[in-house]
């Protein structure tokens, strides 16, 4: 498909069928990813409780990763959208070079100082005594990756904001299929252990990186080239600008990772495992909604860049209408079926699934509120508004989830650990009312 015909889609194609032609490859995307994450703390459980529980600590680090490629990429991805809608071609070729190739350069960086301080990294993650040397092992492998998964996240943003979300899905698809694969296949074949599922993981990465690439080509997307980073300088403002809310979001989701591991560390490793298979099973659930609304992110960016704002409208209320069905049937099947999902990666572990399972009922309780928070989010950060989509993305996992975490454990133990993410969800929520209603007044002239 040429690009002309790429934006007339946006522009002129009726909504539902176009927010699902983008979002289905995207919802697969998440949802395969997701199922590797869950597949990987499955064959790892395999293993124990304490490498089960590592993969747990090590999760903030990735998250870290996956924050500076969805800065870039999203800082990026949603300005180039709007210059297409503008039709300034230039201006977004000039953006997505500089997106990359800056997430490239940050992944080495975190490449070199990870290794140097292996073992503090491993221990501010919250690594006890018996997780640190399945903390180490896993971590150095997965380092080495950290450049190129970087990178993939802007490529898999830059295809999603042009409107080719097919070629972002082969990319990510592929990458997180091979890596099921390859799991059992380096943990239990190859007799590595723990350290075959981080082998798998990079491998895997790398891949998926590659197809990514060859994307790009194939979808005849903007270039990246290395030349364009001489405007990196009077790029920067719009890479900032949109991205800062995906920094704080994924950011911050690593921070509270750390934090949660660490509340968790003193009731155990069997604590630090239940909670860590607790947010898998729940990024899972999560995962649709996500999707969801990355397809309705380039329909959004590029009709408001074109000044159509009744057409962002009409997409941002099919989203949220479908995301909050879909996310109620998702949070009743969770809270019956939470033993068992548990189970699945810890059968053996009685502590384990009676401490998941309080905790992830608790979670599929606030689950349908989180569709109205993705999507204003997105809402907010797509048009450009980045100070209220930089504090709505800071709020679930930050702003209400970290006092959440130190305080409660402190009123109610264990239990206050497991109502940390539900309670921060609930305020979030009220946070994204509060800001919505000033938004439609303020630039669409409706109120919720």
């Amino acid at each position: 498909m040429k690009q002309t015909e790429k934006q007339k889609m946006l522009a002129e194609a009726p909504i539902p069928g176009l927010i699902a032609r983008l979002a289905v490859p995207t919802i697969i995307s998440m949802l395969i990813t997701s199922f590797y994450n869950m597949a990987d703390t499955y064959f790892v459980g395999k293993i124990g409780t304490s490498a089960t529980a590592a993969v747990g600590v090590v999760f903030p680090l990735m998250s870290v990763i996956q924050a500076l490629g969805f800065f870039f990429g999203h800082g990026s991805g949603n300005s180039v959208s709007r210059k297409l809608g503008a039709g300034k071609g230039e201006d977004a070729e000039k953006l997505a070079s500089c997106g990359f190739y800056s997430a490239l350069a940050c992944g080495g960086l975190i490449l070199i100082f990870g290794i140097f301080f292996l073992n503090p990294l491993a221990r501010a993650l919250g690594s006890t005594e018996t997780i640190l040397p399945y903390t180490e092992q896993y971590l150095r492998i997965v380092l080495i990756g950290a450049p190129y998964m970087t990178a993939a996240m802007v490529l898999n943003n830059l295809l999603r904001f042009q409107g080719s979300a097919f070629y972002a899905m082969i990319g990510i698809t592929s990458g997180a299929i091979l890596n099921i694969v390859l799991d059992p296949i380096f943990i239990f074949g190859l007799g590595l252990g723990i350290a075959g599922a981080a082998w798998a993981t990079i491998l895997s990465q790398l891949i998926s990186f590659i197809l990514l690439w060859i994307g790009m080509k194939k979808a005849g997307c903007i270039p990246v080239k290395l030349r364009n980073m001489k405007y990196l300088p009077e790029t920067i403002r719009a890479i900032f600008g949109g991205g800062l809310p995906s920094l704080c979001r994924q950011g911050l989701a690593s921070l509270a990772t750390v934090a949660l591991n660490l509340a968790a560390r003193s009731y155990g490793d069997a604590a630090i495992a239940a909670m860590s298979i607790v947010m898998r099973i729940s990024f899972f659930a999560g995962a649709t909604v996500i999707g969801f609304g990355q397809g309705f992110q380039p329909v959004c960016g590029f009709n408001y860049g074109a000044g159509n704002k009744k057409r962002v409208m009409e997409a941002f209320w099919f989203c949220v209408k479908t995301a909050a069905v879909v996310l109620t049937v998702l949070a009743v099947a969770g809270f019956i079926l939470s033993p068992q999902l548990v189970a699945v990666f810890r059968k053996d572990d009685i502590e384990v699934i009676r401490t998941g399972t309080l905790a992830l009922r608790m979670q599929c309780v606030t689950l349908p509120l989180t569709g109205w928070i993705i999507l204003n989010n997105m809402l907010f950060q797509t048009i450009g508004r980045t100070v209220p989509a930089s504090v709505l993305a800071a709020a679930r996992q930050g702003i209400f989830f970290l006092p959440a975490v130190l305080i409660l454990p402190l009123l109610m133990g264990i239990t206050g650990i497991q109502l940390a993410q539900p309670a921060a969800d609930a305020l979030s929520f009220a946070l994204a009312l509060v800001l919505n209603r000033w938004l439609m007044k303020k630039e669409f002239c409706r109120q919720v």
